[in-house]
């Protein structure tokens, strides 16, 4: 497969997220748009006002420099960066929080079809290239983002879906990539030490903590010091760091002790 074709199939799958997202927003009452989610700080509406924000700079549409005031969950730069998208639309209603999301996604989907990337180390476009992204790494993250998020308003409405689709599929095998970093810095697992992760719906994923004290990819050959299975939800809820597994959705063999403690440091995304 070339470049162009794993850059044109991410671009399917975002598009379908953008979808799908869009589609699930029609269905919230006016006083939903203020239900709190699982991300400290932000409500339905602000999750909305995020996607539309950054899908709006792929776009090619200015950055919204506002002031972002007391956001005590918006950390460091990129939290500021991100926070003033949302801060910019707080008093626009959802109904145009949706459409924006749409006009920006199509323009940008009508540029990547008519001029498709065909180079994934190439600079992605604006302020994601300013912080050193690539064409292949924010094609990669989009469909995770939009995925992710649309999972964070459908738990928030108490409205579950859409956990087969393409967009679930990418969003947790891309997760899934970050078991050597979970087990070997964030749980501290000592040299040795071999992980198996087991998600329905994905092949297993294995890391192996090196002499150096480093994870990296195991393969199924490895003798699991400790085995975690769970289905994809709980896995995306760990992973996303937006809440803890629920009672008996994760079973855990071998080195218990090595297992609770990757369950507890799983969350990667920021």
């Amino acid at each position: 497969m070339t470049d162009q074709d794993r850059l044109t199939a991410l671009v399917a799958v975002w598009w379908e997220a953008i979808d799908s997202f869009t589609h699930l927003l029609e269905h919230v009452g006016d006083d939903q748009w203020t239900t709190p989610t699982d991300l400290p700080g932000w409500d339905v509406h602000a999750v909305a006002a995020h996607t539309a924000h950054l899908e709006a700079l792929l776009a090619g549409r200015p950055h919204d420099d506002v002031e972002v005031g007391e956001a005590p969950h918006a950390r460091g730069m990129m939290g500021q960066f991100t926070e003033q998208g949302v801060v910019a639309r707080r008093a626009h209603p959802g109904d145009a929080v949706i459409t924006e999301i749409r006009e920006s996604a199509t323009a940008r989907h009508t540029q990547l079809l008519a001029d498709p990337p065909t180079d994934t180390s190439a600079p992605a476009p604006g302020a994601f290239g300013a912080i050193g992204w690539t064409t292949g790494l924010l094609l990669r993250n989009r469909p995770l983002d939009v995925w992710m998020h649309e999972q964070d308003v459908r738990r928030a409405l108490d409205l579950p879906g859409n956990l087969d689709s393409a967009p679930a599929r990418h969003a947790t095998d891309y997760l899934l990539e970050s078991l050597p970093l979970m087990v070997a810095k964030r749980a501290g697992a000592p040299v040795g030490s071999v992980v198996r992760l087991e998600v329905e719906g994905h092949e297993p994923a294995t890391a192996v903590v090196g002499e150096d004290g480093r994870g990296r990819t195991g393969t199924t050959a490895d003798d699991a010091t400790a085995t975690l299975a769970m289905d994809r939800e709980t896995f995306v809820l760990l992973a996303g760091g937006r809440r803890a597994a629920a009672p008996g959705s994760v079973r855990v063999s071998g080195d218990t002790a090595l297992g609770d403690r990757v369950l507890a440091s799983m969350a990667v995304t920021p």
